[in-house]
């Protein structure tokens, strides 16, 4: 289809992955890490360590008094809150006023994907018994595809919603049907010209539907499945195509992941959606 073969090649375009988040991603491997050595990394990113020095401030962090260098925000802010916030910063690039086609604000495809991304972080306490900063990226980055295919399905959005709404076609499929490809698709194949691990490659291609992976145990792929299930649940869509996804009926019994876990997280998840909002600007 001429339509799919302007998408994928589209895609050679997308900007290099920045290299400072694998950077201090690796350097964060060990809990020893030089807080010197991070702090001479991030410096020259200067939009990320503008982003740590504004974090490290705000109230939702709590510190009693100004932090005023970035060596004292990297100290302040410790190893897991320094992971999400440097992976949060370098991914927000991507969804800057995109994904045109999918939403009405220009916000709303990036306030989804933070959602996402906390959520499976509070599902990653539960079932991993601590946070995981592979599974925050692959959440963070899993609509990915919508940044790209935006303007298509825009152009084609007429014809989307009428098999959905009278052929009873998912967004997904009306997607693949209509444009040749679709937008998780699409997202796995931008994760691999990253060449990110093919367990984030999977979780992004398949996290609408984990249960067609070919090997069914990549935890992180049905996490990020979950963790966006519930952000639709509560209403951050990321989009048009909101819960016109089909749905795999199992995934809470698959993680022993009840009702009141699911009642917590999500309250969990409203406060920390409104200060990731305050720090981040989300409007």
């Amino acid at each position: 289809m001429i339509m799919m073969d302007k998408i994928l090649k589209s895609i050679d375009h997308i900007p290099a992955f920045p290299i400072t988040i694998m950077k201090v991603r690796e350097m964060l491997r060990d809990e020893d890490y030089s807080v010197n050595a991070m702090v001479n990394l991030i410096k020259y990113d200067q939009a990320m360590a503008a982003n740590i020095m504004k974090m490290g401030n705000s109230a939702y962090f709590g510190s009693r008094q100004r932090i005023g260098t970035l060596r004292d925000a990297v100290i302040y802010l410790g190893r897991n809150n320094l992971i999400r916030i440097v992976q949060t910063a370098g991914v927000s690039r991507f969804f800057k006023h995109k994904g045109r086609g999918y939403v009405e604000k220009a916000n709303e495809l990036w306030e989804h994907s933070v959602a996402v991304a906390l959520m499976s972080q509070i599902l990653s306490r539960k079932v991993l018994k601590g946070e995981d900063d592979k599974l925050y990226l692959a959440a963070l980055l899993h609509d990915v595809g919508k940044t790209v295919m935006g303007e298509f399905v825009y152009d084609s959005f007429e014809e989307i919603s009428r098999m959905v709404a009278e052929e009873g076609y998912s967004f997904l499929e009306a997607e693949k049907k209509v444009i040749g490809i679709d937008h998780a698709e699409l997202g796995g194949k931008i994760a691999e010209k990253w060449n990110f691990p093919k367990e984030i490659v999977d979780a992004l291609t398949y996290h609408h539907r984990p249960d067609y992976m070919e090997q069914n145990n990549n935890v992180t792929a049905w996490l990020v499945y979950l963790a966006d299930q519930v952000c639709m649940l509560m209403g951050v869509t990321g989009g048009f195509d909101g819960l016109a996804h089909r749905g795999v009926s199992d995934v809470m019994h698959k993680f022993e992941f009840y009702e009141k876990d699911l009642e917590q997280g999500m309250i969990t998840l409203t406060e920390d959606l409104e200060h990731a909002k305050d720090v981040l600007g989300i409007v």
